[in-house]
């Protein structure tokens, strides 16, 4: 236990009992990053380096809170979501370990950038981001600071949209390794750990039954691969809407129905939305809604649905369950919205299991070593997580779940490697 709490926000110290039994539970699931962690002790990579990260608070985050410290950085924590923060795990990461964390769930805009600004602060070296929110504000607000910084990691699609963009304008003032590009990320987490956590998430906040319903899934990337899977598998008739015409003949070819999302709106009873972009359930949408229509988001940020617009077309709102805020219409029909269209998965659920996030965050910690071993000779771009972290996390998660796989020989490795010999 910490000797003296750091600085830190969070909502009561006294939850940290709790928040360490979870994390010890989570850490069972995370044999990889243990196994990071364990190394990381002896070597201390990160040594000297201040690290800033914006990160979903859960158990999941607090072991590679841990891991980076073990790594000798000096590690601060604000919340990347504001629904999205266990708040014993913050008390405990605070009370126990000793990690900065400026955290709260539920906590208002205002706070919850103030808790960014916070981890601005404290003047990285490093920065790791779920939603490029500290990058942002340290291009936008707090330029003072970027001198100083080697470079960062981003987890989530929305976040690498955001910095490509950054770099296609010439301005990303740093290097930033995509986590979320690597493979045993996105074919994992995003398909299998959001598929699963986001019906959880909805299961949870409206105890209905999926087998029966017209399930929509807007976007049929990674994520919408995996939520559209689960609702499948639980009896629901999938309908994915897209804009991409590969992807739309993807979900075709997987079985689903595909349409507009404004004839899918006058059909659909769920609707989850999974692309990283903005309004993708327009007014023109919302008001085409079935009496009874369940909205909720999986992706980062809340405006994939147009919460304005809902607002405007309800004459009543209420509470109709914990995460669940009822619309009234003017012509008696409700519709229900889950967690205020933010991240249904972390609003309303736990987040990804833990055993998924361990891939995750082994390439979080693994790519933050990478920045620091080779901040001299990286770019102002974003980078993809390197093949060999992305092959030795694999192998890890095979070594820990007791798979063994073939090797080439060396007759199959020259065969690969040459040309002139065929049939």
């Amino acid at each position: 236990m910490a000797t003296t709490a750091p600085r830190h926000d969070v909502k009561d110290l006294g939850l940290a009992p709790a928040g360490v039994v979870r994390i010890e539970w989570a850490d069972r699931q995370m044999p990889v990053l243990a196994a990071i962690r364990e190394r990381f002790e002896r070597e201390r990579p990160l040594a000297g380096h201040r690290l800033s990260a914006c990160l979903h608070v859960t158990t999941e985050t607090a072991n590679l809170a841990r891991t980076l410290q073990a790594g000798g950085a000096d590690v601060v924590l604000c919340a990347s979501n504001p629904l999205s923060t266990q708040d014993d795990v913050a008390a405990a990461l605070v009370a126990e370990y000793g990690i900065p964390v400026f955290a709260i769930r539920g906590e208002d805009d205002d706070t919850y950038y103030s808790h960014i600004t916070a981890a601005v602060d404290h003047r990285p070296h490093l920065t790791m981001d779920d939603g490029a929110d500290v990058i942002g504000v340290l291009h936008k607000d707090r330029r003072d600071g970027l001198d100083e910084i080697l470079g960062g990691t981003e987890e989530t699609t929305t976040g690498v949209i955001r910095l490509r963009a950054l770099e296609a304008q010439g301005e990303l003032a740093f290097p930033i390794v995509a986590v979320n590009e690597a493979n045993t990320k996105h074919l994992f987490d995003n398909r299998y750990g959001t598929g699963q956590s986001t019906i959880d998430g909805i299961i949870r906040a409206t105890n209905v039954l999926l087998a029966g319903r017209r399930f929509v899934v807007s976007g049929y990337g990674w994520t919408g691969r995996g939520v559209a899977m689960r609702a499948r598998g639980l009896g629901s008739h999938v309908i994915v809407t897209e804009v991409d015409p590969l992807r739309a003949l993807e979900a075709i070819m997987d079985g689903y129905e595909v349409m507009p999302i404004e004839r899918a709106a006058e059909v659909g009873d769920i609707f989850c939305t999974a692309t990283g972009d903005k309004h993708v359930i327009p007014r023109a949408a919302l008001e085409r809604l079935k009496d009874g229509a369940i909205l909720s988001n999986t992706g980062h940020f809340n405006v994939e649905i147009d919460i304005p617009a809902l607002r405007e077309l309800a004459v009543a709102t209420r509470e109709a369950r914990p995460n669940v805020e009822e619309f009234e219409f003017a012509d008696g029909r409700r519709v229900y919205l889950i967690g205020e269209g933010r991240l249904v998965n972390l609003a309303a659920a736990e987040g990804h299991p833990a055993s998924v996030m361990d891939m995750s965050f082994a390439n979080q910690a693994l790519s933050a070593e990478y920045v620091v071993a080779n901040a001299g000779s990286l770019e102002r771009r974003v980078y993809g997580v390197p093949e060999e972290i992305d092959r030795e996390i694999a192998r890890l998660k095979l070594e820990s779940m007791g798979v063994d796989i073939d090797r080439l020989t060396e007759e199959q490795a020259r065969y690969l490697a040459s040309w002139d010999e065929g049939t």
